[in-house]
């Protein structure tokens, strides 16, 4: 069974920056594309960033040019950093394993896990 498991959310001011990690065992982590997601109070859950088995990337519009997803593969990790943060981006982030990163479509091979609150505000 495979298990996700995400930290490094906080309380950061306006324009602060954030490292999320996300941890994945019982699975073979490199041959997957992985997502971060994020789920707002009263809001669907969205993919923010996904990256490919291979490396390539891709960003929701809203996180362009301000978050960097990458993987470390010997360490089965994937990180989210978040630059310029906005109160906007407050939220519970996930990860979870992809089967592609062609579309953004917010859906996850596994059970989500227990997620990290990412606060942004003054």
């Amino acid at each position: 069974q495979v298990q996700l498991v995400e930290s490094g959310g906080g309380l950061v001011q306006p324009g602060g920056s954030l490292r999320l990690s996300c941890v994945a065992s019982g699975t073979i982590f490199s041959i997957y594309a992985m997502g971060w997601y994020r789920q707002a109070p009263g809001k669907q859950r969205e993919l923010v960033a996904a990256v490919s088995s291979g490396g390539i990337t891709r960003y929701a519009e809203s996180v362009k040019g301000r978050f960097t997803i990458s993987r470390d593969n010997a360490q089965n990790t994937v990180y989210l950093q978040m630059n310029s943060l906005k109160p906007e981006d407050t939220a519970v982030y996930y990860c979870n394993r992809r089967r592609t990163i062609a579309t953004m479509e917010a859906y996850g091979m596994d059970s989500w896990g227990q997620g990290t609150q990412v606060t942004v505000s003054s």
